[in-house]
């Protein structure tokens, strides 16, 4: 790890993102946070801010959508500003917004239309490549940098509502080996990781949610929830490494939960 290194978070404000941000900042890493809050939730950010200061790094936060093509580019000049010969040293992409409904139901009003569906791939999985292609553009992702994006068990399991974040995941776990095997060459890594079902404000947001944390428990050999720390101190350990021979992987950090299903 370098002195100026920084973690560029996509969702930064809750969940894994919060959590990821947290500790990257006590690792001694600076914080660049993109997230999309209104009035009655700017007060986490806040707080999220102050802990990051706390632990004696910057924390430069944007409330923007990050699908917007003109508001990254400004986010990125901002970036190459603040940060100057410094890097990336962790892109972690966690956003979570889509439109959860199934792909039929009787009243058309009812069920995923197209636009629906093509917002929640271009926010959930596309824009990752768009964040990547323009920061390695400028200098700022390179050799020793790490990207990760969150994807679930939701790729490969069904849930009646999720039909358009599991195509999401999917093509996400995609872009992240199409990345991985592109930067390769320049000694930068991409992965996926494969959380555990964790209660977070996106799982609250799924229908029939309280279904699905009773299953995650029951299943589950630790028979518990995974936590957004435990994916947390996953992306210490592995982004602030130099090594970055992992690589191109789907990571479960579940505590066996996937592979007992």
């Amino acid at each position: 790890m370098q002195k100026n290194d920084w973690a560029l978070i996509l969702g930064a404000s809750s969940g894994f993102g919060a959590a990821a941000a947290r500790a990257l900042s006590k690792a001694g890493v600076h914080i660049f946070g993109i997230h999309l809050d209104r009035k009655a939730t700017m007060s986490n950010v806040e707080t999220l801010i102050t802990d990051i200061e706390e632990a004696g790094q910057k924390a430069i936060f944007l409330n923007m959508n990050a699908s917007d093509a003109e508001k990254r580019a400004e986010a990125v000049a901002r970036m190459q500003t603040e940060i100057g010969d410094g890097r990336v040293k962790v892109l972690l992409h966690s956003l979570a917004f889509g439109t959860l409904k199934p792909l039929f139901a009787d009243d058309a009003k009812d069920a995923l239309n197209q636009a629906q569906i093509e917002m929640t791939l271009d926010v959930m999985a596309n824009s990752l490549v768009y964040w990547a292609q323009d920061i390695y553009r400028v200098g700022l992702l390179r050799k020793g940098s790490h990207v990760f994006g969150m994807t679930s068990a939701g790729s490969h399991r069904m849930w009646r509502s999720y039909g358009a974040v599991s195509g999401a995941k999917t093509i996400l776990e995609s872009n992240l080996r199409q990345i991985a095997f592109e930067l390769s060459p320049f000694g930068i890594a991409a992965n996926a990781i494969q959380a555990g079902v964790t209660d977070t404000p996106a799982l609250r947001k799924i229908p029939e949610n309280a279904k699905m944390i009773e299953h995650a428990t029951s299943l589950n050999p630790g028979k518990r929830l995974t936590k957004p720390e435990d994916v947390a101190q996953v992306l210490v350990d592995i982004g602030l490494s130099e090594n970055t021979w992992l690589t191109g992987n789907i990571i479960r950090v579940d505590g066996g939960e996937d592979i007992a299903g």
